[in-house]
Order: C-alpha cells, then sequence, then structure tokens
C-alpha cells in the first residue's frame, strides 16, 4: 500500500482489535501471538483478554512508530485469503467489520485482503453504509435471531438462493418445535396457526378477544402460507439458475421472516392444545 498512514485515535485501534480478536469470529490467542512475533511487535499484555492483549500492542507500536503503518501490515497478514479456502464466510464477516472502522480513517480491506484507501466516513451511519454487507444490513436492523442462525452461512457465502430457502423454513421449525405438531407446508400452518372450525387456533398470537384480534391471528397465518407459496416453494423447486435473487428482495423476505418470528415470540398454546394431542 503506498498511501501514507498517519496516526489513528484510540477509537479505532480498540475497534479494529475488537475485530480481529472477537471471542467468536475472531483469532485465536496463539494465532495474535504468532503474529505479532512474526511482525516483531511487542506483546506487553499476553495474559489479557485478546481484545484488550491485541489493542494495547496496536497503541504500543504506533506510538513507537508515529504511525499505524505496521498495524495495517498486521491486517493485511491476517487477512491472506490462502489461510480462509475453507472458511471463506469467515473472512467476509472479519472484512466487514474492519472496513466499518477502517472507513473512520480512509481505508478498506479488498476482496485480496489488502489494504486500499476508501471513502472516508464521520458518522456512524455513513461508516456502515460504506462498510455494509447483507450481514451487518440485516443485523443493522435487528432482524430477530432465528434468522440469522438460519442464514448466516449462506449470506456470508453471498447465497441469496439458500438463505431465502432456509430463513422461510426457519418458520416452520418454529411452528414444529412450539406446537409439537409434524407436517409442512400450509397443512402445518392450518393445524398451528388458523382459527379453524372451533374458532380457537393452537398457538394464539393475542388473547382472541376481539374481531381485530381475531383477523391478527388470520392475517399471520395468511402471511405465513404466503411465505410459503411466494418464496421458499419456488426456491425449493426451481433450479438455482432459474432464480435470480437480488440482495434487495432477500433483505426483504428477511424482514419479513423476523417479524414472523417476533409474532411467535408471544404466542401462547390454547387450552384446546392439550386435548387435541
Amino acid at each position: 500500500m503506498g498511501t501514507t498512514v498517519g496516526s489513528w485515535s484510540i477509537g479505532v485501534l480498540e475497534g479494529l482489535a475488537g475485530v480481529l480478536a472477537d471471542t467468536e469470529t475472531g483469532l485465536t490467542g496463539r494465532e495474535i501471538g504468532g503474529l505479532l512475533a512474526r511482525l516483531e511487535m511487542e506483546d506487553p499484555l499476553p495474559g489479557a483478554t485478546k481484545r484488550v492483549r491485541l489493542t494495547e500492542a496496536f497503541v504500543r507500536r504506533q506510538n513507537q512508530d508515529g504511525s499505524a503503518r505496521r498495524i495495517v501490515t498486521f491486517i493485511v497478514r491476517a487477512m491472506e485469503p490462502v489461510t480462509y479456502r475453507d472458511r471463506p464466510e469467515l473472512f467476509d464477516l472479519r472484512r466487514d467489520g474492519l472496513n466499518e472502522r477502517l472507513a473512520f480513517v480512509g481505508l478498506r480491506v479488498t476482496d485480496k485482503g489488502q489494504v486500499s484507501t476508501g471513502a472516508i466516513a464521520e458518522t456512524l451511519d455513513e461508516a456502515t453504509k460504506i462498510a455494509t454487507s447483507l450481514y451487518d444490513e440485516l443485523r443493522r436492523r435487528r432482524v430477530h435471531p432465528r434468522v440469522l442462525e438460519y442464514t448466516s452461512i449462506e449470506i456470508l457465502k453471498k447465497n441469496n438462493f439458500h438463505a431465502c430457502l432456509e430463513a422461510c423454513k426457519s418458520v416452520f421449525d418454529r411452528l414444529q418445535e412450539l406446537t409439537s405438531r409434524s407436517g409442512d407446508g400450509a397443512k402445518l400452518v392450518d393445524d398451528c396457526l388458523s382459527l379453524g372450525k372451533s374458532g380457537v387456533p393452537m398457538l394464539a398470537i393475542n388473547d382472541l378477544n376481539s374481531v381485530t384480534e381475531r383477523d391478527e391471528q388470520t392475517g399471520l397465518a395468511n402471511l405465513v402460507k404466503g411465505l410459503n407459496g411466494l418464496f421458499r416453494n419456488p426456491v425449493a423447486h426451481d433450479p438455482r439458475l432459474h432464480r435470480n435473487l437480488t440482495d434487495d428482495e432477500l433483505l426483504d423476505v428477511m424482514t419479513t421472516v423476523s417479524m414472523v418470528h417476533r409474532r411467535l415470540d408471544g404466542a401462547r398454546l390454547t387450552s384446546t392444545t392439550k386435548g387435541d394431542k
């Protein structure tokens, strides 16, 4: 990288260390120690948590050099694409996190793992827009945890086709889990959410005391059936080559599925359920 690198604020250094030393998705303690040693960077707090350890190493090296150039080198070594050959989704996850922090100093990590100049952000919203991937956008929207649980790998691999399918599956799995019912598709929705002849569903999302509440219950049942018909069945049956799902369309699906899960969070089994088993 030929661009001159100045000193970075402690906030930027802490943010970068937080991504690289994340408890679940960051480098291991051994990897951090190995990189610091190979780059001849002081490792002043080897017994501290990974995040504190790496932050202190970054701060001391920057103070020594008067610039963040060696931190850039550390990032490039940590992001060598060959080391992610078995987990390409982890490369994308770390790069997105690094880019959101690097945006404040006008830099970015490329898809080749190099650090290059990029747009400069002055606000959190600007940094998010500059660095945002689908995964980051879903987290920014605070989609339901079930959505990310079922789709994170597909999203990070940029596989919109299967991410859509898995997102819709998550709703039907949730219905089975909440009611102990088998089956799938529209029949499962009718069994679990529809008012039916009795007027009492197995799984109620409200008290069902008013016309509005009963309409709301029916509306959720119809919405889940719609997800099944509009997205899950076509995606499941058509070859991927014949289904081009854009990022915007996928975000719409994910947001809708998230809303369904939030309504199911407050659902209750009705008194008729035991007798129906």
